[in-house]
């Protein structure tokens, strides 16, 4: 049984996972990192990771605290050792007393991976690492696929009737789900930085792919079409000057496809290899611009691709009390699939509401 000390330690840990959250959709390419400093059993000063760009959690708790000298720190992120956009957090610990910091896990980006526990070590601050490492990593998930896959966490959306369809054999899709499921998706919008479809649904739907009401980012339009015929006078085309699109395409696409989109202001990403292969490269090259969540909203075709490359993380299901019927109509997930139910991916963390009616599932792809 946990003595008082450690149910203690895991309380404030807990508190700064907590207060980490506040900074989803505002903070990336950063982690979110929440930081609670303690002292004689009192929480006097706590702090997060609020904004891109603005102070560290560390910072942030050390400036909401009168005397933070002696105290502990409970952070969820190895503090940072390097100057990026803000000092280093480690030696903002150092030169304000701090006597000990309690650290969820290291942070594996190249710049830190273990400098900021090493200055704290050396300096004479008694490190602890992986209270609540788990919580942590959950919460970070998204920060930590970037930064050892090289590619952002793909979000997978759908919305289907309660026999499974996502359109009907004609390809009519709206509305299935209703006012509230829509509604949570666009505050899932606004949170990514990329919005991922075919050009399939754009055909069908004539989507604008944007978060109403605007979130706090606004979300690159990404539309896999391997031709680029993606219609001109399309909403995605006609206003790309005011929200971005990007079109990927494949080396069949014609040169005067091409140059119509970008004359549209459409941004062109010509890959080699099939679908599959196009969207490996193109989530690598969505890291690399610092991307760090993406949302995929299909179709079918697309979500397939996706699932058999093995890049879907989090899946969100609204499943609305329709029927309708059909052996011609579209099911969520095409692709290859798998053979049998044993090599079928388990989902973990799975969350279950009711909107309206719709049934909200969601939850994480299980990884070993």
């Amino acid at each position: 049984m946990a003595n008082m000390s450690e149910e203690q330690d895991r309380e404030y840990m807990g508190r700064a996972i907590e207060i980490a959250r506040r900074g989803e959709g505002a903070v990336e390419p950063n982690p979110m990192v929440g930081c609670v400093l303690v002292r004689d059993g009192e929480v006097i000063g706590e702090g997060w990771h609020e904004k891109y760009g603005g102070p560290h959690a560390e910072a942030n708790a050390l400036t909401n605290c009168a005397d933070p000298r002696g105290a502990t720190a409970y952070v969820t992120l190895e503090p940072c050792c390097h100057t990026g956009k803000t000092p280093p957090c480690a030696d903002a610990l150092i030169e304000v007393g701090i006597k000990r910091v309690v650290i969820s896990q290291a942070d594996p980006f190249p710049a830190v991976d273990g400098g900021g526990l090493a200055k704290l070590i050396a300096a004479g601050i008694a490190v602890e690492v992986g209270l609540l490492a788990n919580e942590a990593k959950y919460l970070i998930a998204p920060y930590l696929t970037k930064v050892e896959q090289k590619r952002p966490w793909v979000i997978a959306k759908w919305a289907m009737t309660c026999d499974g369809k996502i359109a009907s054999a004609s390809g009519h899709s709206q509305w299935i789900s209703g006012e509230r499921s829509r509604a949570q998706v666009h505050q899932l919008r606004g949170r990514v930085d990329a919005i991922v479809v075919g050009r399939g649904t754009v055909e069908a739907d004539d989507p604008l792919l944007t978060a109403r009401p605007a979130g706090q980012r606004v979300a690159l339009r990404v539309v896999f079409d391997s031709a680029a015929a993606l219609p001109l006078t399309s909403k995605l085309a006609t206003t790309t000057n005011e929200f971005p699109t990007l079109v990927v395409c494949g080396d069949e696409a014609k040169d005067s496809s091409l140059d119509s989109l970008r004359q549209c202001g459409v941004e062109i990403m010509q890959l080699s290899g099939d679908r599959q292969e196009r969207v490996v490269v193109a989530l690598q090259k969505f890291a690399e611009r610092g991307f760090t969540n993406v949302l995929l909203e299909g179709g079918h075709d697309l979500l397939g691709s996706f699932f058999d490359a093995d890049v879907i993380d989090e899946v969100h299901v609204y499943m609305a009390p329709k029927i309708v019927g059909g052996s011609a109509a579209r099911h969520p997930l095409g692709g290859v699939g798998m053979e049998t139910m044993t090599e079928a991916r388990n989902m973990t963390s799975v969350k279950v509401e009711i909107l309206d009616g719709d049934v909200h599932l969601s939850g994480r792809i299980e990884r070993s």
